[in-house]
């Protein structure tokens, strides 16, 4: 199916493995680490996604998007004497970039970057069609949500982790259609519930026993949510529940022949994560509203495209992308919104027939594109580390204008300094922060109910931070990207009293870290349903062995005898869960 696709759309099949391929887009993506300075083109100051050092021009939205320069001026001749990258490479360090991703209308979201449709939203990453979002990232048609992560349909929801149509409701994983809920894992349609798992059309659940609403609410009422001490305490049992629990091989909602994590109401999506409403789809991360795509990042809506990061709306027949919006029929473009039959063009707006920026007549482009294509193949491009480049593949790393640890492949794929260097690819160390410490975490009030409005004024330390012996200087002790410090904002503080939440130890980034690590990874493993039967202890294959037990409660179609389905999953084989197929997970849950 795979080589059909590839006939489909005209392309050579890749020579990268499917994850080797998506670290490689990931690199291109550069989503949190924001940073100041002054617009190349009016001077006035902004938050941008590019650092100072930056080899070519950054513009403010509003300069980029005016009539005060034209890409077109940056035209090149194509040189047959060198290698196409090179070529696209140059002119990638010539014309200017927009400070940050933002697709149409955003109201007060200036520290968001992804953003499309949405509304006072802060530090708030890929954020689409939502209001009043903080510290959060992939949230979709939400509302007054703060710390949550893959997130769509919900509102008041706080640490909400792959999840959705969730309402006024704390510390979910997995869960969907819950109200006023607290610390459930993989609990559906659920109101009212606290500290369970497997729940399906729960309410007034207790630490998964059923209880009257008046023993409920009674027993709700002595947990003192607005206690920092008793949330750390709550929250190490929520995550000893979460592993201890039954685990169904993925989390599959309506999904037709599809294979991956968090895919819902599609068809034919395969070893894809968090995709919703496609179709014909295959390897593809954070994508809805999508049919007939291979090899995207951070897609929605349009067809037959093929190794790309991010398109806006509406787009069809491109391939080896970069940041398009409205695109047809156009292949090795970055920034390149409204126009079709592009090819290795760089910030073309509304045009079409441009090949290096430059204007041919529609003959022309027909003409050349040919040839193009297999000088690509008889001069191909060589890395520094000496992989080859020929049609078909999609931008070399070292053209990504970012540094490793500033992309999202950090985040799925982290690598040492070490690490990333002697693969070849560009690393940043972090800018020193002298933060003026006012308040050190440990000397935040414990309950919400006692802090004071002036602590919006304080610069909080990161409770990650340590002192080093040896240099006597503040350093973090780990390695996810902390800020070293944090304020609370004025609406962030009203977010935590109306919610009865207290306030966080860790900055921003710690905090986004901490959530991924509740996440599975990107990646696939063929296992055995752990299902043994009438047997207490489950089957082991190769490294299956699980440190928990579990009973079955229900007759199921195997009889007593252990599970014989196979199937792909996120779930490493060396992971402490107990993992069942789709079929006895039904059996034993719903």
């Amino acid at each position: 199916s795979d080589f059909a696709f590839y006939e489909k759309i005209k392309v050579p099949p890749p020579t990268w493995c499917p994850e080797c391929r998506m670290v490689r887009r990931m690199m291109f993506r550069n989503e949190r680490s924001l940073y100041k300075r002054k617009c190349d083109k009016c001077h006035c100051e902004m938050v941008t996604m590019y650092p100072a050092e930056t080899e070519f021009p950054v513009y403010c939205r509003q300069c980029w998007w005016g009539d005060r320069w034209d890409p077109i001026t940056y035209h090149r001749e194509y040189d047959w004497q060198k290698p196409f990258f090179v070529q696209f490479h140059n002119l990638l360090n010539l014309v200017p970039r927009v400070s940050l991703v933002h697709y149409h209308e955003n109201v007060d979201c200036e520290y968001t970057n992804f953003t499309a449709s949405s509304r006072n939203a802060y530090l708030a990453y890929s954020t689409i069609e939502s209001e009043n979002v903080m510290y959060s990232y992939s949230v979709d048609k939400s509302k007054d949500c703060t710390d949550v992560l893959f997130l769509k349909n919900s509102e008041l929801c706080y640490e909400n982790i792959d999840g959705s149509d969730n309402y006024k409701s704390t510390r979910l994983l997995r869960s969907r259609d819950c109200i006023n809920s607290h610390f459930l894992f993989y609990c559906v349609n659920c109101q009212d519930c606290f500290m369970s798992s497997n729940l399906r059309s729960g309410q007034f659940v207790f630490r998964n026993q059923q209880m009257s609403k008046e023993e409920y609410k009674r027993a709700l009422g002595e947990v003192n949510f607005g206690s920092f001490e008793t949330q750390r305490n709550l929250y190490k049992e929520y995550i000893e529940m979460a592993i201890t629990a039954l685990h169904k091989s993925a989390n599959l909602v309506k999904a037709v022949n599809c294979s991956g994590d968090n895919v819902s109401t599609s068809k034919n999506v395969r070893a894809s994560f968090s995709v919703y409403n496609s179709e014909n789809v295959r390897y593809v991360v954070r994508g809805y509203n999508l049919k007939d795509v291979y090899d995207l990042y951070g897609t929605a809506g349009g067809e037959l495209m093929y190794e790309g990061v991010v398109t806006g709306w509406g787009s069809a027949n491109i391939s080896f992308f970069t940041y398009v919006d409205k695109a047809t029929d156009s292949f090795y473009v970055d920034w390149c919104p409204n126009s079709s039959h592009l090819f290795a063009c760089v910030g073309l707006r509304n045009k079409q027939y441009c090949i290096l920026n430059k204007q041919y007549t529609k003959e022309e482009y027909e003409a050349l594109l040919p040839k193009i294509k297999k000088h690509m193949n008889d001069m191909p491009y060589v890395d520094a580390k000496g992989r080859k480049y020929t049609y078909g593949e999609f931008f070399p790393p070292e053209l990504s204008p970012f540094a490793y640890n500033e992309t999202i492949a950090q985040e799925y794929f982290p690598l040492t300094k070490q690490e990333a260097t002697e693969k070849g690819y560009k690393w940043r160390d972090p800018d020193t922060k002298n933060y003026q410490i006012t308040k050190k975490p440990e000397d935040l009030p414990d309950r919400i109910k006692d802090v004071p409005d002036s602590i919006t004024n304080e610069i909080i330390e990161c409770a990650h931070i340590r002192i080093n012996p040896r240099t006597d200087l503040r350093e973090s002790a780990c390695q996810e990207q902390c800020t070293t410090a944090f304020k609370i904002i004025p609406q962030e503080l009203q977010f935590y009293r109306q919610m009865n939440l207290p306030l966080p130890r860790l900055c921003p980034n710690c905090r986004h870290y901490e959530r991924l690590k509740q996440r599975n990874p990107l990646k696939l493993w063929h296992r055995s349903c752990m299902c043994a039967g009438t047997h207490l202890q489950p089957t082991t294959n190769n490294k299956q062995q699980p440190d928990y037990q579990y009973q079955n409660t229900a007759t199921h179609s195997h009889g007593t005898e252990p599970c014989p389905n196979k199937f792909e999953t996120s779930y490493a084989p060396d992971r402490p869960e107990i993992v069942y197929c789709e079929t006895c997970y039904q059996q034993e849950v719903v």
